[in-house]
């Protein structure tokens, strides 16, 4: 969405912005924004080591819970969502939300952000997350797994950074790499594990 007309993949007819405006403006308090900065937080690209470590700490210890080659799923599918992003968000560089709609339309919480809208490097960190680890974790780990995700993707909006189109597009390109990441490592002869 920049001075000229936005790609209609993009704009939704308007609804794009819209949908940015009643998720951003739902609500507001020292709760409601600390959960929205806290899912902004948690997922940041600089806690992929924490996040790796612990998993695979989980797997050793509890494969039961979460197993090793969902881990390995993990480790392949952020080295292609990190290239992808890198690659895609300084090549379109869009607008970010405040940038597009203004001060006074936009509640921000945080640095505000103006550029590099495309896609949503949260949602498709946390997207990631989701897809490569929930197909061999237990149920309780893929519901937090599926929690989680939703959480990012909403803050992202909640705090300004970002349109639903940026959220959509983030967690796609997650998911289709945990999946691209899944179907190489099974090419390569690690089975999926079956729970």
């Amino acid at each position: 969405m920049t001075a000229m007309q936005p790609a209609w993949w993009y704009a939704w007819g308007g609804r794009n912005a819209s949908a940015f405006l009643w998720v951003n403006h739902l609500g507001h308090g020292w709760a409601w924004d600390h959960l929205a900065m806290a899912g902004t937080a948690v997922g940041n690209h600089a806690l992929y080591p924490v996040y790796a470590a612990l998993a695979l700490a989980l797997a050793l210890k509890r494969p039961q819970i979460l197993s090793s080659r969902a881990v390995l799923v993990l480790l392949c599918g952020y080295l292609l969502e990190w290239a992808v992003i890198a690659s895609i968000k300084p090549w379109l560089d869009f607008p970010r939300p405040l940038n597009v709609l203004g001060a006074g339309a936009v509640h921000v919480l945080g640095a505000p952000e103006l550029w590099h809208s495309f896609p949503s490097g949260h949602a498709a960190f946390a997207f990631l997350m989701l897809g490569a680890l929930a197909p061999g974790a237990n149920w309780p780990l893929r519901l937090a797994a599926g929690v989680f995700a939703a959480w990012v993707a909403w803050a992202r909006m909640a705090v300004g950074a970002h349109f639903p189109a940026d959220v959509l597009g983030g967690a796609l390109i997650g998911l289709a790499s945990a999946w691209l990441a899944s179907w190489t490592l099974t090419l390569a002869g690690f089975t999926p594990a079956r729970r």
